[in-house]
């Protein structure tokens, strides 16, 4: 028998119904949850205010990373179209040189120009080195005769080389006589190498210093003479005869006693670069050694300049666009140059095309009775030679990018075909499987689907093979492979896709 008594846990104690205080607190619950709801949508405002905050923050932020921002563009536009030189000119004059050449090169024409000769004499020189080549070219003659002399004194000696080049004769004339007489010979020099070769690349100043001086000596003269490159990071070490012995970085002749010698602490294992060094070779020597500048020596091996890295990265994008471009057919000036040169630049591009499709046209044409007798070869043959033309592709831009940043040589080549042939075996294989099981899926004819997988095995095996040996030929040969190895490539997996198809269909169909 169970007992239940006013202390037993497991018992509630009977509380004596109050409906006045069952109201008070129906009240305070309620008034708990509306406390508590306000506090919510409260919050909620609060956070969309900072995620409102934090987009208009990330938008300055961004708009700071480029001065020529969405905004400001559309902003000249306007001041553009409305023929108002005057807010152009406090649009234009705080940009950066190169948001500036940037600006000139998305107009064309007569706002090309406005935006080249709104700033007068302002127009900052180092604009020049940030345009397109063709764009340069065109807007070099509406500079007046002072901005372009003071360019010539101002920019680094690699930059006006590069400008006066694309003057003519008369003009660079002109502005060479304006020149100081050190300043013109040095650029005089310039213009007698080869427009890609080092010693167009390289600027004439540099800081050469004798071995025997100390550390000491070294900091006083570069705080005292006023004659010294804008930007450089290494100390070149030269013989009375200006023949480099070493080469001292910045950072390591910063950590050094004064009374330390140079000789002491200068690196002996520099690489030089010969004057007559083409720009290419040049880029794959900074890449290769991480380099951030070189000494560039004359024929007697004496120090006439140095490379900086700066410039070494715009032989790097320039070399690798022109390399992308020629693969596709097309110029490295298309996009700014003018409709009568673009034209004609991909016109001899497609005429060459124009041939090799006559020649496969040949092919089909071989076997048009074949093609007449079994209709359903017409409509599977584009596939065997589209298929190969993308699988070469594939293999062609591999071969081409690596025989360009010299990964691909005579040790490494055999293994190189080998492996791109098992890849277009590979793919052959399944590919061959998955038409046959199309072909017979949609013809009914197992034969058809017989024929259709071995053209394809047999396509994809050659152009894994010609896109390898096509243009490591055309490296042996002299040729440039990212010009003529695209034409070649789609001539035989073209040829060799018909031929099989239609070859095969032929002897085992009719």
């Amino acid at each position: 028998m169970t007992v239940e008594g006013p202390n037993d846990p497991l018992q509630e104690p009977s509380v004596p119904f109050d409906a006045a205080s069952q109201s008070a607190g129906d009240a305070t619950v309620n008034e708990r949850k509306a406390r508590a709801k306000r506090k919510k949508k409260k919050l909620k405002r609060r956070i969309r205010s900072l995620e409102e905050e934090l987009a208009v923050y990330d938008s300055v932020a961004a708009s700071k990373l480029y001065g020529l921002t969405p905004e400001l563009e559309r902003e000249v536009a306007q001041a553009l179209s409305a023929d108002n030189p005057r807010q152009l000119y406090r649009l234009v004059r705080p940009l950066h040189a190169a948001d500036h050449a940037d600006l000139i090169e998305r107009y064309s024409g007569q706002n090309r120009e406005i935006l080249v000769t709104v700033l007068g004499r302002y127009f900052d020189p180092e604009t020049l080195t940030y345009l397109d080549d063709n764009v340069r070219e065109e807007i070099l003659p509406l500079l007046d005769e002072d901005v372009l002399r003071n360019a010539m004194e101002t920019l680094e000696s690699d930059d006006a080389v590069e400008i006066l080049g694309e003057l003519d004769d008369e003009d660079q004339a002109r502005l060479l006589d304006s020149m100081p007489e050190r300043e013109r010979a040095m650029v005089e020099e310039g213009l007698n190498f080869d427009e890609a070769s080092a010693g167009r690349l390289m600027q004439r100043e540099m800081v050469t210093v004798p071995e025997h001086w100390t550390v000491g000596q070294t900091i006083d003269y570069l705080r005292t003479t006023i004659d010294l490159p804008n930007n450089f990071y290494d100390i070149f070490v030269a013989d009375p005869d200006r023949r480099p012995l070493g080469k001292l970085s910045l950072s390591n002749m910063l950590r050094s006693k004064r009374p330390v010698r140079v000789a002491e602490i200068m690196r002996t294992d520099f690489h030089t670069v010969p004057a007559v060094m083409d720009q290419e070779d040049v880029a794959m020597l900074f890449r290769q050694y991480g380099l951030v500048s070189a000494p560039v020596v004359d024929t007697e091996d004496k120090l006439i300049g140095m490379i900086t890295v700066d410039d070494v990265v715009d032989v790097m994008h320039e070399e690798a666009e022109e390399d992308i471009l020629r693969l596709g057919g097309v110029a490295n000036d298309d996009l700014h140059g003018s409709l009568f040169n673009t034209t004609r630049s991909r016109f001899s591009w497609l005429a060459v095309n124009l041939v090799t499709a006559i020649v496969a046209s040949g092919v089909i044409g071989a076997f048009e009775t074949t093609i007449e007798k079994i209709v359903a070869l017409a409509v599977l043959m584009p596939i065997v030679a589209s298929m190969g033309g993308n699988a070469g592709t594939q293999t062609l831009t591999v071969a081409v990018r690596a025989l360009s940043m010299r990964e691909l040589s005579s040790t490494n080549a055999f293994k190189f075909v080998i492996k791109e042939m098992t890849v277009g075996s590979l793919n052959g294989v399944m590919f061959a499987l998955i038409a046959a099981g199309a072909c017979w899926a949609w013809f009914g004819d197992p034969q058809i689907a017989a024929v259709m997988a071995s053209a394809m095995m047999i396509n994809l095996f050659v152009a894994g093979l010609s896109g390898t040996l096509i243009p490591i030929t055309l490296e042996r040969l002299k040729i440039d492979p990212a010009i003529a190895s695209t034409v070649f490539l789609t001539t035989v997996t073209d040829v060799v896709g018909f031929f099989t198809f239609l070859g095969l269909a032929a002897l085992f169909l009719i």
